[in-house]
């Protein structure tokens, strides 16, 4: 059994932080690159950020670099995406995904979601 299961979204004040987990199961996702995409109502998928199966190098959407960190920890099976100075633009459902690499239009797994709003 396969699974992607995305945690640490919530309700957050605009330049606050949140953590997102993308944890995986039954399989090694240090074989796969991540990928992390957001979805707000009404609007189309979006590609947040990756890291890369091989040698780590990470890739951000404009709108998030400098604020959004993305990194691996292979012992836990996880992959995590650090969010700072949050902005209510970055309000989204947020799943992440599992390709052979960065660049790949087809996916391997995908996570449920997790909900990140950015609100007063």
């Amino acid at each position: 059994q396969v699974q992607l299961v995305e945690s640490g979204g919530g309700l957050v004040q605009p330049g606050g932080s949140l953590r997102l987990s993308c944890a995986a199961s039954g399989f090694t996702l240090d074989y796969y690159a991540i990928k992390w995409f957001r979805q707000a109502p009404g609007k189309e998928r979006e590609g947040v950020s990756c890291i890369s199966r091989s040698d780590g190098t990470t890739y951000y959407t404009d709108s998030v670099k400098g604020r959004f960190t993305i990194s691996r920890d292979n012992a836990k099976n996880t992959v995590y995406l650090q969010m700072n100075s949050l902005k209510p633009e970055d309000t989204a459902v947020y799943y992440c995904a599992a390709a052979r690499s960065c660049w790949a239009t087809e996916h391997d797994y995908w996570g449920q979601g997790t909900q990140v709003t950015v609100s007063s």
